[in-house]
């Protein structure tokens, strides 16, 4: 009988622990992501990533531009390149996982199926990879996202913490390298350009340009095209 109570009593601590874990982590979540739905992110994983690569300290190059001051045409291309049902999808594309996955089964080349909203979470919170642990917690961090943020405020963040060259991130910092002008006044094909190196932006580069950045600028440019600018008033 006693060992039955002190059984039943060690379950009650141990499920009460785990209900303040999981509390306290939900908690911790919060925090992490609330303050930046107003307030830019000074950085990200993915910037204090690429100062220690290669086991030395390199500074990188980010400067947040508000989405005002933001080309419509980036930000379009952007969503033309990477999210065309980002206004439509709560965080997760079901559709282009499904394709991923039939195209891979069909001898395909197993390709990514992230919205921007993944991408958003796995920038500012994570790391590279396909561990399991990483993908749940990028699934996580992608539904306070949803929840915590506008749609504006995610495309927002992403034109802003998306990686465009070795240590070099956001639109604005992208634009005054390689055009030497400011986010505001990028036009439809330096918008497209700049989307374009983003599946690779260690791979594909702005200013030199490969054969296959080439085509994918032109076929940003085409979706684009059909899309519409006013595409965006659907955020």
């Amino acid at each position: 009988m006693v060992n039955r109570k002190r059984h039943k009593s060690w379950l009650r601590w141990l499920l009460s622990l785990l209900v303040k874990v999981a509390i306290a982590c939900l908690i911790l979540s919060v925090l992490l992501v609330l303050p930046w739905r107003w307030l830019p992110p000074p950085t990200s994983s993915f910037m204090v990533q690429s100062m220690v690569q290669g086991g030395q300290v390199r500074l990188y190059d980010y400067r947040w531009q508000p989405y005002s001051q933001i080309a419509p045409d980036m930000a379009l291309a952007a969503v033309a390149a990477e999210d065309q049902q980002f206004p439509n999808h709560h965080g997760f594309d079901i559709d282009a996982l499904q394709e991923a996955i039939e195209d891979y089964q069909q001898g395909g080349d197993l390709r990514g199926a992230s919205t921007i909203s993944q991408q958003v979470a796995k920038n500012l919170y994570l790391w590279s990879g396909r561990s399991l642990g990483r993908k749940v917690l990028e699934a996580w961090f992608t539904v306070l996202l949803e929840l915590l943020w506008s749609k504006q405020r995610i495309l927002e963040v992403y034109l802003n913490v998306a990686q465009f060259g070795d240590r070099l991130f956001g639109v604005e910092a992208a634009s005054q390298r390689f055009f030497a002008r400011p986010a505001s006044e990028l036009i439809p094909e330096e918008a497209a350009l700049l989307a374009a190196v983003l599946p690779g932006p260690e791979l594909y580069r702005v200013d030199q340009p490969s054969a296959t950045v080439l085509e994918r600028q032109d076929w940003i440019l085409q979706q684009m095209q059909q899309l519409g600018i006013d595409y965006l008033n659907r955020l």
